[in-house]
């Protein structure tokens, strides 16, 4: 079992993402208010708490949402999840549509470090079931 440790957000794409105590999901949509919500496979996008302080611990000094990403989320080995596998939050189901992506504008944190964990190490999930998360909620998955 797992834990939400972030929520993140923004109003537009291309830009860091905002930390949120909360957000609502929505059905085959995505997260209200995010620019990436849409009728697309990328609704929600993820990483491991785990692979972000790897990450810093090698001198990156990103904080939540500076990838982008939607979920930061601890406990779960995400190398043990293929596509289609289900995120079950208490409200919330996630299927999952994708695993890195390809970057075509490389960004600040690349440019520092030479590398970004987000093409390799980040997820990508449709809504299935919407609700509310908050911080600090649990997470079970299944293949």
């Amino acid at each position: 079992m797992g834990t939400i440790k972030a929520i993140c957000v923004s109003a537009r794409k291309g830009i860091q993402k905002k930390y949120v105590e909360e957000a609502i999901f929505i059905e085959n949509h995505g997260i209200e208010n995010d620019a990436h919500a849409g009728d697309w496979h990328r609704q929600v996008s993820l990483l491991a708490s785990e692979d972000v302080a790897d990450f810093n611990a090698r001198g990156a000094e990103v904080y939540d949402g500076a990838f982008g990403e939607n979920l930061i989320v601890e406990g779960i080995d995400f190398s043990k999840l293929s596509i289609g596998s289900k995120l079950i939050f208490e409200d919330v189901e996630l299927e999952l549509t994708q695993i890195g992506k390809e970057c075509h504008v490389r960004c600040h944190i690349y440019h520092k470090m030479g590398d970004c964990i987000m093409p390799k190490k980040g997820l990508f999930a449709k809504v299935i079931r919407g609700g509310k998360l908050k911080i600090g909620g649990s997470i079970q998955w299944e293949n």
